[in-house]
C-alpha cells in the first residue's frame, strides 16, 4: 500500500450534538418562520457556535418532523368527521326505513278506513299546495295527502287515521 496517495474521502467531522439552549433557539426561529435564507442560516451559524451546514439540515429535518404532525392531524381529524358522517348516514337509513313503515302504515290504514271508498279516490297528483308533518308516532301537525284538486285531512269523518294506536 502506498502512503503518500491521498485518501479519496475526506475524514468525517465529528458532528456536534445541540444542547437544549440551542435547540430552544432554533424551535423559537423556526416557529418564526419554517423557511431559512442564507442571511439567517450565517447568523444562528454564528450565534449558536455550529456550522452553517448543520443548522440547514436541521431545518430540513424540522420541517419534515412538522409536515408529519401535520398529515398526521389532519389523518385524525378526516378519521374523526368520517365516524360522525357514518354515524350520521347509518342513523338517517334507519330514519327512512322507520318512515317506510310509517308510510305503509299509512297506506294500510286508508285502505282499511270503511270511512272512505278507496276505490272511489281520485289519482294522487305529484304536487301538493300545503305540506304538513307526517309522524305517525305522535307529531300533532296537520298531515295532508294531496289528490288532484282535493286534500285529505287526517281527521276525516271525525277518525284520526294517524293518531297512536294503542297496540
Amino acid at each position: 500500500m502506498n502512503i503518500s496517495q491521498p485518501k479519496k474521502y475526506p475524514q468525517k467531522t465529528t458532528k456536534k450534538r445541540l444542547t437544549n439552549e440551542q435547540v430552544k433557539l432554533l424551535e423559537t426561529s423556526f416557529n418564526f418562520n419554517n423557511k431559512l435564507d442564507s442571511t439567517r442560516k450565517s447568523h444562528l451559524a454564528q450565534e449558536l457556535g455550529v456550522p452553517a451546514r448543520q443548522i440547514a439540515i436541521w431545518y430540513q429535518n424540522k420541517r419534515a418532523r412538522w409536515r408529519n404532525q401535520s398529515l398526521e392531524t389532519d389523518y385524525k381529524a378526516l378519521q374523526h368527521r368520517l365516524e360522525r358522517v357514518s354515524n350520521d348516514k347509518n342513523r338517517l337509513e334507519r330514519e327512512v326505513e322507520r318512515l317506510k313503515g310509517e308510510l305503509e302504515k299509512a297506506k294500510d290504514l286508508l285502505v282499511s278506513s270503511k270511512t272512505m271508498n278507496y276505490a272511489s279516490l281520485p289519482s294522487f297528483s305529484t304536487s301538493c299546495d300545503e305540506v304538513g308533518s307526517s309522524s305517525l308516532l305522535g307529531d300533532h301537525g296537520d298531515f295532508y295527502v294531496c289528490f288532484d284538486n282535493h286534500q285529505f285531512d287526517h281527521k276525516s269523518n271525525g277518525h284520526d287515521f294517524f293518531g297512536r294506536s294503542m297496540s
